[in-house]
């Protein structure tokens, strides 16, 4: 019979190959950096409900600012220019603070003119300010 020494054993735990571990960490380091910039540039919302009812809106409250594709831009059905929305706006806003703007984009319109309209209805303090969507054919 072959006599097993403690001194065998314990070398050979001294020797452990890290080699994989470290593989195995790394490509968790690589992992993390790629998903924490998904993670911080997404929202999770859970949009907060009332049971309280809106109060109804009369139409003389209500604007429509539409824009289309070439970037003509129609408050009431009547041409402006964006310097001039903003001043028609902040007058209507000074006459009636309860004003509410709806915005008619084009489909093709970029996003960029959109939020320039819309930084010109924050310009002028307007807080109620809805798009209007068309519904999808099934």
């Amino acid at each position: 019979m072959r006599r097993y020494s403690q001194r065998q054993t314990l070398s050979s735990l001294s020797e452990i190959n890290i080699t994989p571990l470290l593989d195995l960490a790394f490509v968790l380091l690589i992992i993390f950096m790629i998903t924490t910039p998904l993670l911080e540039s997404s929202m999770s919302l859970i949009i907060p409900s009332s049971g309280g009812k809106n109060p109804p809106v009369t139409s003389s409250q209500v604007q429509t600012v539409s824009i289309d594709r070439n970037e003509t831009i129609r408050l009431n059905n009547r041409l402006v220019d964006l310097s001039a929305l903003s001043a028609q706006l902040g007058e209507i806003k000074r006459t009636n603070p309860d004003v509410a703007v709806v915005i008619r984009p084009d489909r093709d319109l970029p996003v960029q003119k959109l939020v320039t309209l819309m930084d010109a209805l924050q310009r002028a303090q307007i807080m109620k300010v809805g798009i209007a969507t068309r519904a999808e054919a099934k």
